[in-house]
């Protein structure tokens, strides 16, 4: 996963994208303006056919959408009050948990071993079985 700076400026180059697409849906489906004493034609030019779909209420949609990411973002960014002190001892806190989390882990690959162990240890023992059974079948005394 990213870190917060590099999520914020993936959400602010996304903003960038809806707001140019957004501009050029307006010009591919908007029709035109006529100026007076501009048409060399004297005739209408003609109107596209309106669009399909309400790009105007799906465009607000995603910019207010990564508006709100960008709202989060910046709010989950550490705030100028917080001091190299505070971040130090959050840091410390962080690999505290990771430390705990590191011995929980090894733990439970131990005892993953261990069942493995067992497991191959039955199946040993049902192939022994197995090939005994086979042996007393083969030779009918």
């Amino acid at each position: 996963m990213a870190d917060r700076l590099t999520q914020l400026q993936d959400a602010v180059n996304q903003m960038g994208e809806h707001f140019c697409n957004s501009v050029g849906i307006l010009q591919q489906c908007a029709p035109p303006s006529p100026f007076q004493n501009f048409d060399k034609l004297g005739g209408k030019s003609p109107v596209p056919p309106p669009p399909q779909e309400d790009y105007a209420a799906m465009f607000s949609k995603l910019i207010a959408r990564t508006a709100k990411d960008i709202d989060v973002l910046i709010d989950s960014l550490p705030s100028v009050e917080s001091s190299q002190e505070l971040q130090l001892k959050s840091l410390q806190v962080l690999e505290i948990e990771n430390q705990d989390a590191a011995k929980n882990l090894e733990e439970i690959v131990k005892q993953g071993e261990h069942l493995l162990q067992q497991i191959q240890e039955a199946q040993h023992d049902i192939a022994q079985v197995q090939l005994q059974c086979q042996a007393l079948m083969g030779n009918p005394t």
